[in-house]
């Protein structure tokens, strides 16, 4: 016989930063639409599989600057108990990074890399959050909610 249970509930706040280089021209900005999306893994067993939860709405959008720049990404989440990670997907401009896993004080880590000098043309890539606790994490009405503040800064290469 299979337990199941609740597994977990993560939110998800966003933070942006720019890091300017002094060109006055074109200076880099960031936003995300969307909102804070909220992934809610509902149940899962211990002898089967549980399946992710995921969320695509939120946008990030770019403007570039007149260097080189990158994305990158990090998170807080005091206590944070279960596994969430972030893809971006199709940038209109630069290269995504594999999938990051997102974990309380991490460094921060490259998210789109290589995106070309561009002045004032704005760019964007949807953001996809995957939350895929395990069954063993525990779960959310016993450990308490991950909430994430997540910090997406661009910055020149």
């Amino acid at each position: 016989m299979s337990r199941t249970r609740n597994i977990a509930l993560v939110s998800i706040f966003m933070f942006l930063s720019c890091m300017h280089s002094g060109d006055a021209i074109a200076q880099p900005q960031i936003s995300v639409q969307g909102g804070s999306p909220l992934l809610i893994v509902a149940t899962g067993s211990a002898s089967g599989g549980i399946l992710p939860a995921q969320n695509n709405q939120a946008r990030l959008r770019y403007r570039m600057g007149n260097v080189i720049r990158k994305v990158t990404v990090s998170t807080v989440c005091p206590g944070q108990k279960f596994t969430l990670t972030v893809e971006a997907l199709n940038p209109s401009e630069g290269n995504a990074s594999p999938p990051v896993a997102l974990v309380n004080g991490m460094a921060e880590a490259d998210f789109i890399t290589d995106i070309p000098r561009g002045g004032n043309r704005q760019q964007s890539a949807r953001l996809r959050y995957v939350a895929a606790p395990t069954y063993s994490q525990g779960n959310s009405f016993e450990l308490g909610d991950d909430v994430h503040v997540v910090t997406y800064t661009i910055v020149q290469q």
